[in-house]
């Protein structure tokens, strides 16, 4: 062989080595992010989740890497999202924003484990078998929005002590609708109210159920916890609880941040963090039937005194010393 030839084929010897490496490296576990929402908004929650992988080491574009699907509010098109993911094989699901997204999850997959995050009681949703021992290939978190409505709708009451007619707005097409309203029904009872319940699946019906809070002379409003409420159609409800000056309750403080009159609930994004930290523990190997049904403890009241002011409402002392955050 000549020497030219020999170092001409060297050459691309040495240059066919790093192809040959890269093709070598084995590829990242991937996780399928399905949440019924937009993205819109949804920063806090995603900074939450990525730090639960980071604790349990994982990093996006490190070690692992994330596809993301959103319905953006439709909740029929979740079976195909989770279909979708469920072809590319993803290692973990994380099926998030609500029941709504792990009940459309579940009937699809016995093998992939799903991490969800959830308002309602799992266990009542027939998600679980139980909190401590799930079962089966699906835990998460429950951030039990209907154990927290006795307390909101007492926060509500102290704030507008005259109304004695409060309007629930729910979204129909939620699995946890049922169990929340039946929830704030009870607690509405104990404390001498009624519950008007308005339904509404997307903005033309939400705009239709505040036509009609004249009707019922509601004095206050509490918004049932869904995705279409607290996220893709958070600034329509402030908008319209402005217009017809009514006093809203919310569960996250987000919408309070962004111009709701008050939040109480759990901290959202903490229960993320506490679901990103389960789904990496799940790519290392742990089992989700192994893993107990999680429950934030930590628990915020958030008052926008300049909605407040503008609704011309008067907030008690109390409340303002109990407030976990006071915006004004």
């Amino acid at each position: 062989m000549r020497r030219r030839e020999f170092i001409t084929l060297l050459g691309g010897t040495a240059a066919a080595w790093p192809r040959a490496a890269r093709a070598q490296q084995p590829a990242l576990p991937v996780i399928g992010f399905l949440n019924s929402s937009s993205p819109t908004g949804f920063a806090p929650q995603l900074t939450g989740f990525r730090q639960g992988l980071r604790e349990a080491g994982y990093t996006e574009g490190q070690n692992v890497a994330i596809e993301f699907r959103w319905a953006e509010s439709r909740y029929d098109r979740l079976p195909a999202l989770a279909a979708d993911l469920i072809r590319r094989q993803v290692a973990v699901i994380a099926a998030t924003g609500g029941g709504v997204t792990v009940m459309a999850v579940k009937p699809l997959t016995t093998t992939i484990p799903i991490v969800f995050t959830s308002g309602g009681d799992p266990v009542q949703l027939g998600i679980v078998n139980s909190l401590n021992r799930p079962g089966g290939n699906i835990t998460g978190v429950s951030l039990f929005t209907g154990t927290l409505a006795a307390k909101r709708l007492e926060v509500l009451h102290e704030l507008v002590p005259t109304a004695t007619v409060i309007a629930m707005l729910v979204n129909p097409d939620n699995p946890n609708a049922d169990l929340d309203r039946k929830a704030v029904e009870e607690a509405a009872r104990a404390i001498g109210l009624q519950i008007v319940v308005l339904r509404a699946s997307n903005a033309t019906e939400i705009e239709s159920a505040f036509a009609s809070l004249s009707q019922y002379k509601v004095g206050a409003l509490f918004v049932g916890a869904d995705p279409l409420f607290d996220n893709s159609g958070r600034d329509q409800l402030i908008a319209l609880t402005a217009h017809h000056a009514v006093a809203a309750s919310y569960d996250w403080r987000d919408v309070a941040v962004a111009g709701g009159l008050m939040s109480y609930g759990s901290n959202l994004a903490e229960g993320y963090r506490l679901a990103g930290n389960y789904t990496g523990r799940i790519l290392k190997g742990e089992m989700p039937a192994d893993l107990p049904v999680l429950q934030p403890t930590k628990f915020e009241l958030v008052i926008n005194l300049k909605t407040a002011k503008t609704l011309g409402l008067a907030v008690p002392q109390s409340l303002l010393v109990a407030a976990d955050e006071v915006i004004e």
